[in-house]
């Protein structure tokens, strides 16, 4: 049921805080410390040309994961929905088969960079889990941070035929203009043929108050040159993005970041390449 759109966000959230709570957001009040709804973003997307999204966990809990697929069942835009399971759990296989009876489960995540243990990602229970999602072909969406980086070619060799995707290009220190040991990492991370990367979440690493596009030029340019314009994809981060800048700022920001691009590449960032990992 693969469709070609011609634009795609790969990367944006919903949450209802009267619902579910979510422990990773700044105490007090904040911009992002209230409902973000499809009537919230549609707006948005309309205004940069943007016609079809990707709709990411934001909470670790299967009751999320069912809200996230009732959203995305009522609104035509949200082409995917990458929720959470219980990698490590038993009933991982059970929990995956439940969710793909409903439409427009795309991917899995867990929050990697919240997660207490560094080394989550290589545990066996988590491989075992991690081999549940890539039998039924379902993506892998990488939430890491440099200090994990180094596990994901590790899960890439016991998981064979995983596909990922790493967030945020793995949350480099953009507010401190540091890029090693990120760039040798991220290297080691393209190596891999099939793994893809969102240019997405660079804002909200650097000062959020300050920051300016050449900020971001280093970090992008690297992963241009490491992946390939082909397994690159433009996601906003929205809400969170927030944060640092609009949803369009964000937009802008991506596209002048990485520089010039052929017609045909401009396509595929802005939503081919994700349509063909996440087989929408």
């Amino acid at each position: 049921m693969t469709e070609q759109f011609q634009t795609v966000d790969s990367h944006h959230h919903f949450w209802d805080i009267s619902r579910l709570e979510y422990p990773w957001m700044p105490p007090g009040p904040s911009v992002v410390r209230r409902n973000y709804l499809p009537n919230d973003i549609m707006p948005l997307i309309d205004e940069v040309g943007i016609q079809k999204t990707v709709l990411v966990q934001a909470q670790q809990s299967l009751e999320e994961a069912n809200f996230l697929l009732d959203i995305a069942e009522s609104n035509d835009f949200v082409a995917g929905v990458v929720a959470w399971v219980d990698v490590q759990s038993s009933s991982v296989g059970d929990d995956l088969d439940a969710l793909m009876k409903r439409d427009k489960l795309v991917g899995i995540r867990h929050q990697v960079e919240d997660d207490p243990d560094d080394d989550w990602l290589i545990q066996d229970s988590t491989i075992r889990g991690l081999r549940e999602i890539a039998s039924r072909e379902l993506a892998y969406d990488m939430l890491v941070r440099p200090r994990h980086m180094k596990h994901v070619p590790v899960v890439a060799e016991r998981v064979p035929g995983l596909r990922m995707v790493i967030d945020h290009i793995a949350k480099p220190l953009i507010s401190q203009g540091i890029v090693g040991p990120w760039d040798a990492l991220m290297k080691e991370i393209a190596d891999v043929p099939d793994i893809y990367c969102k240019v997405s979440g660079m804002v909200t690493e650097a000062d959020h108050s300050d920051w300016e596009i050449a900020d971001l030029v280093p970090y992008v340019s690297h992963v241009r040159d490491v992946f390939g314009m082909e397994r690159l994809m433009f996601g906003s981060d929205w809400p969170v993005c927030l944060l640092a800048a609009s949803y369009k700022q964000v937009v802008d920001a991506a596209i002048e970041a990485i520089g010039p691009m052929t017609a045909e590449e401009l396509a595929g960032f802005m939503g081919g390449n994700a349509a063909r990992f996440y087989k929408l």
